[in-house]
């Protein structure tokens, strides 16, 4: 991989900062360098390499260890210190061939060491492995930088889509319940009357889609707050299911809720958002006619809400990955669901100290539960 990126890097592209006091060297490194068509600067002492370097910004240094001013090892470590310098690879220059002066040389801050006499064919490998990294650095934080604006803009997307579309979306979707709630099908005719039931059970869908796209971008970004209080289950649970006993009854699907007071430590807006998920997914999986179990229990340190429905269930496979894997799946009268629900459900668990967990038997039915920590 690295000779392919070799071959890709534009010489010419480099510049690199020969830094020695003899004269004759730096003009043969110069001469091999500029012949193998890299950019060259020189300086002569330690004080002016560090000049040189933040001014020239060099994509490499040549380094003499041994030199009148300061020592190739102390110039490091100035460059070292300063951020503006202290990314640009140095490659020693030295007679040196002590093992505990090359062991100080890494420890300053070298990347590699080239010993002198030295011959072209070895100066130029290990110039152009330093570049190598080099390029391989550079085209890495580009697309690192790409990547972020992707997502930013992505994540904006996400957020003025969900923003815009919800606010008249929930008004679309009270008119719609308002109307379902005021009308018969002998009064509409069985076609109108399934038409207009299906918009309204289709306008909860979006409405709940666009609600859990907003607060996933805002999980996301860490635009979402947790706020953490003292809660009493038996006060939350009630008012989150008597919302979907109209959705429910377009489905003549019986809600049963069997609680006793619980004491929790949790963020009211995320918790409810969990049970409305778990509680919509369930009517979403349920044929008509059955019920769905809402239940409040202990397990250790934690209360555990959970909601059981007896409908097509979860293959053994799919549920390892359930609360992770966002996928397309369809409900027993056709609802489309994102998944999204589900790993926004995690999500939230575990920001406020819980967790989720599924139990299902393929078309027997799901248990999907939240635990809360309990107030001690």
């Amino acid at each position: 991989m690295e000779q392919n990126l070799e071959s890709q890097i534009n010489r010419s592209d480099y510049k690199i900062l020969i830094v020695d006091d003899v004269v004759s060297n730096v003009l043969l490194l110069k001469i091999l360098l500029t012949n193998e068509k890299f950019q060259v600067c020189t300086a002569n002492c330690g004080n002016m390499c560090i000049e040189q370097a933040k001014a020239e910004k060099p994509d490499l240094i040549l380094l003499d260890v041994m030199m009148p001013d300061i020592s190739g090892f102390d110039t490091a470590v100035i460059l070292k210190k300063d951020p503006a310098t202290a990314g640009i690879p140095i490659i020693f220059l030295t007679a040196l061939n002590n093992p505990s002066d090359l062991v100080h040389g890494f420890q300053v801050g070298a990347n590699d060491f080239l010993t002198k006499p030295f011959n072209k064919e070895e100066l130029v490998v290990r110039v152009m492995h330093q570049i190598a990294l080099v390029a391989a650095k550079r085209m890495i934080e580009k697309q690192n930088e790409e990547l972020r604006a992707t997502i930013s803009n992505r994540d904006k997307m996400y957020s003025v889509i969900a923003h815009d579309l919800r606010s008249p979306m929930a008004s679309i979707r009270m008119v719609l319940n308002l109307v379902v709630s005021a009308v018969s099908r002998d009064q509409l005719g069985p076609e109108l009357f399934d038409l207009l039931d299906k918009a309204n059970r289709e306008s909860e869908e979006c409405h709940d889609l666009l609600d859990n796209l907003l607060k996933w971008t805002k999980s996301q970004t860490g635009r979402l707050t947790v706020v953490l209080q003292d809660l009493d289950l038996n006060d939350i649970i009630p008012g989150v299911v008597d919302i979907f006993e109209m959705i429910a009854m377009t489905k003549k699907i019986k809600l049963q809720y069997q609680g006793t007071p619980m004491k929790v430590r949790a963020d009211n807006d995320m918790l409810k958002t969990i049970v409305r998920n778990f509680m919509s997914n369930a009517i979403k999986f349920s044929p008509e006619e059955s019920t769905i179990d809402i239940s409040l229990s202990k397990e250790g340190k934690f209360a555990k809400v959970s909601i059981r429905d007896h409908g097509v269930g979860i293959a053994p496979e799919r549920l390892g990955d359930i609360f992770r894997k966002g996928e397309t799946t369809y409900g027993t009268g056709g609802e489309e669901g994102s998944g999204l629900g589900l790993q926004l459900c995690a999500d939230f668990s575990r920001k406020i100290g819980g967790d989720v967990m599924v139990e299902s038997t393929l078309g027997e039915g799901s248990t999907f539960s939240v635990l809360i920590p309990l107030i001690s």
